[in-house]
């Protein structure tokens, strides 16, 4: 997609009188292990990054050069942590929603619009919002809350593998990789597991 087309929901946005407008996205919705970061960003009129996409689309050396770009020009970041505990009690999906919510709460500049990746947000605020399909590879806003959200997390799974070596979260990210899988059945299911994820699950019932 061409760099400028990331701009239509924002330019449309502006044109009617939005002037803050919040992109938000989360990373880690399908790893086994650890949390789901949720981002929140709102950028200036005159932003612009060369080559900046969808996280997933982008190099992890792009999104660690990217990262303090954005966090820099963005005129706020709220970021949100929700825990694999709470991911359990209250199901991925929702924890999603509530983690963007958490997100926005954070910015230091109330938003007068809100374009979230295919999160639908009715009846829990009342800021406008529209749920983009595939947004963060179609709004240059959710597209920096998303490289927020993956170096957040990536960094958080660092952490992890540090602590526990063993499990080589830096390789999978805690995603059911089969390598991932051969080490959670070797070396059992510690605390920062989603336990009501299936391979989790499987493997906590076969060791009762």
């Amino acid at each position: 997609m061409n760099q400028k087309d990331l701009y239509k929901y924002e330019k449309g946005l502006w044109q009617k009188g939005y002037s803050h407008i919040a992109g938000c996205d989360e990373a880690g919705r399908g790893p086994l292990f650890g949390p789901v970061v949720c981002a929140a960003v709102v950028l200036p009129h005159d932003f612009v990054l060369e080559g900046l996409n969808d996280s997933k689309k982008l190099s992890e050396k792009k999104r660690e050069e990217y990262y303090p770009i954005i966090m820099e020009k963005a005129i706020s970041v709220g970021v949100s942590i929700v825990s694999a505990e709470e991911i359990d009690e209250i199901n991925i999906y929702e924890a999603s929603r509530q983690g963007m919510l958490r997100a926005i709460n954070k910015l230091n500049v109330k938003p007068e619009y809100i374009l979230t990746d295919a999160m639908p947000l009715d009846g829990y605020t009342n800021i406008p919002f529209e749920a983009i399909v595939k947004g963060d590879a179609k709004s240059i806003t959710i597209a920096a809350a998303s490289v927020i959200a993956k170096v957040t997390r990536d960094h958080i799974m660092y952490e992890e593998d540090k602590k526990h070596p063993e499990y080589e979260f830096k390789s999978h990210k805690g995603y059911p990789t089969k390598k991932h899988l051969e080490l959670i059945s070797k070396y059992g299911i510690i605390d920062g597991y989603r336990r009501t994820y299936g391979p989790v699950k499987k493997i906590l019932e076969d060791n009762k």
